[in-house]
């Protein structure tokens, strides 16, 4: 006698469903997973640099700069910020999905490596970038002239050229995605992914 004739009837009906949901499950969320797998970083701006209470502009004689920014240090520490003017994008032909906010980090040649969180819902679409402002900062204390040169040095590149120098790395880890009417918690089938900066100021990702 075999182990389907002792189970009740109504159970032996409902254990392909069971199975095929299973099987439907297990498939969705890796294609939903596919979101962040794709995503990407279509542009990467700097705008507004600042060293302190500094504008940095293009073109401006750095030496000025210098001796302004080691007066301000002398009161115990010097804030440098800029703001990044990024482009996030789908590819053609995947479905539109939310994503709650991202994690990131900044390494840039020369400066420490900085992080925040962007707390607000990105809608991605296909062909319609979301444009995005991330405002970065951080803080010089206590430094001395060898180690605030270069980085007065980089505050004045970015503002000159537009755009993060090469070998800068940025790195994202996606939020919740909700798509194909389902939501794929931030975690395993959302890995953080890595994008490089070139010489020309492409970007490139990072496996």
């Amino acid at each position: 006698m075999t182990l389907s004739r002792h189970l009740p009837r109504r159970w032996r009906l409902l254990a392909p469903l069971c199975l095929a949901a299973l099987l439907t499950g297990c498939l969705a969320i890796p294609q939903t997973g596919l979101f962040a797998f794709r995503l990407a970083v279509t542009s990467l701006g700097v705008e507004d640099v600042r060293i302190g209470p500094y504008s940095i502009q293009a073109g401006l004689d750095t030496s000025d700069i210098m001796s302004l920014a080691m007066s301000s240090l002398g009161m115990g520490s010097l804030p440098v910020q800029a703001t990044l003017a990024m482009g996030l994008g789908l590819p053609a032909g995947m479905p539109a999905v939310e994503m709650s906010g991202f994690r990131w980090t900044l390494d840039v040649p020369g400066a420490e490596v900085i992080s925040g969180n962007y707390r607000e819902e990105v809608s991605l679409t296909p062909g319609d970038d979301a444009r995005l402002r991330l405002p970065v900062a951080f803080d010089l204390l206590g430094a001395d002239r060898e180690r605030l040169a270069p980085v007065v040095e980089l505050a004045s590149q970015l503002a000159s050229r537009g755009e993060l120098p090469a070998g800068s790395e940025l790195a994202i880890t996606p939020g919740d995605l909700r798509g194909l009417g389902m939501t794929l918690p931030a975690g395993l089938w959302t890995p953080t992914l890595r994008f490089a900066v070139g010489e020309d100021g492409e970007l490139a990702p990072r496996r």
